[in-house]
């Protein structure tokens, strides 16, 4: 009966889904805020325990930046679960992997010794993408990870980069795309262990649960005594984020996308990082009204 019940999901319009549990007061105060920011912008919000939801452009593809790591993580977790790799492998590390930048792992010399582990955790921790990129590879590539998008039901979740026949996404969206409403679905299968099995999503979550870039973001306005797992992602254009918080009474998932942004700055008031923290302090006293956490908004 379950799986009858996802399938009629899934073969639902997303607007419709969205539609049957909206929060029509958290909605329309999204809305509000978003006023007359100078960019796209979409958002998929959902309360874990009532399943109330807020969706604005929510099923519109966005560029991933580096949120593409999250469908890289999936296409590992895959090899990992099946032995084809482990955890604690060792690796040894090639000149040729290098991806020009300031990245950890490209400071390595070449054949230098390294476990897969500390590359999963520079890639998903300090979004290291010469790390990233040889995840991808070990995971079978964008074209094995694709296809396990697919079978996730996901079907606008997807790696550009380095995939044969992805090139002219690869021209809009850059490295990957996704949407604000499958990017907090993958979010919420991993944290109802609906993706491999238990370990495996435990072992994601512990992952997702160490992010360095918490200061010009949505994580900044989240309590720092609470569990909050993330990723975000960057170019010029493109101010992007998603979190699950694992909030006391309602925990929920945010996701906020943006791209074609007028404002490419890299400082910390760039206007998508402020409308992100924004959002994320509206959010954090909406659903923990009597919490003492005072978040500044700058």
């Amino acid at each position: 009966m379950k799986k009858i019940i996802l399938a009629f999901i899934l073969w639902l319009p997303i607007s419709e889904v969205f539609a049957q549990k909206t929060d029509k007061k958290l909605q329309s105060q999204m809305e509000d805020a978003i006023k007359g920011f100078n960019g796209d912008i979409g958002i998929y919000i959902k309360t874990l325990k009532t399943g109330k939801t807020v969706a604005i452009n929510a099923d519109t593809i966005f560029p991933t930046a580096s949120i593409v790591k999250i469908p890289i993580l999936l296409g590992l977790m895959n090899k990992l679960e099946k032995g084809e790799l482990n955890y604690d492998q060792e690796l040894i590390y090639k000149d040729s992997l290098l991806y020009e930048g300031e990245d950890i792992l490209g400071a390595f010399k070449n054949n230098e010794k390294i476990l897969l582990k500390k590359v999963m955790m520079l890639s998903l921790t300090t979004s290291d993408n010469t790390a990233s990129l040889w995840l991808q590879s070990l995971a079978g590539k964008g074209t094995r990870i694709n296809e396990i998008l697919d079978s996730l039901g996901l079907k606008s979740t997807r790696v550009n980069s380095r995939t044969p026949g992805r090139e002219e996404n690869r021209t809009i969206y850059g490295w990957g795309q996704t949407t604000p409403y499958e990017m907090g679905r993958i979010f919420e299968m991993i944290y109802r262990n609906e993706i491999y099995s238990p370990a495996a999503c435990e072992r994601m979550m512990r992952c997702l649960g160490r992010n360095y870039w918490d200061e010009n973001e949505a994580i900044s306005q989240i309590p720092p005594y609470i569990e909050v797992f993330s990723k975000n992602g960057c170019v010029n254009a493109v101010r992007s984020e998603v979190l699950l918080v694992n909030a006391p009474h309602n925990p929920y998932i945010f996701c906020i996308f943006t791209k074609k942004n007028k404002d490419i700055s890299w400082t910390h008031n760039n206007e998508g990082w402020t409308m992100a923290r924004k959002l994320s302090a509206l959010l954090w006293h909406y659903f923990e009204p009597k919490d003492s956490w005072k978040s500044s908004v700058q």
